[in-house]
């Protein structure tokens, strides 16, 4: 699994809409709206990189309102429920 968070720049008076366009393509599992530079981040979950340019490129980036995006590929998870779930294996409670 690849996982990317793009943070997005949107029309500001479309910011809802555009949220709810996009966490409807097939492939973003979440998006949030934010503080600071950007308008919206989205979370990205695919099979492989490849599909990183459909869901991003193809559909994302062109979904009405949205202005500019930047991508970033996580290369590695360290949440404690994965750190759990690692030390976790093999032993039943």
């Amino acid at each position: 699994m690849v996982t990317a968070f793009v943070l997005i720049k949107t029309d500001a008076s479309r910011i809802p809409e555009t949220a709810e366009e996009i966490s409807a393509i097939t492939g973003i599992s979440e998006v949030y709206s934010v503080t600071g530079e950007w308008d919206l981040i989205a979370i990205a979950r695919v099979a492989k990189h490849e599909d990183l340019a459909e869901v991003i490129a193809d559909k994302l980036s062109k979904v009405p309102g949205v202005v500019h995006t930047t991508t970033q590929i996580a290369f590695r998870a360290y949440s404690q429920h994965d750190l759990d779930a690692a030390f976790a294996l093999g032993f039943e409670q």
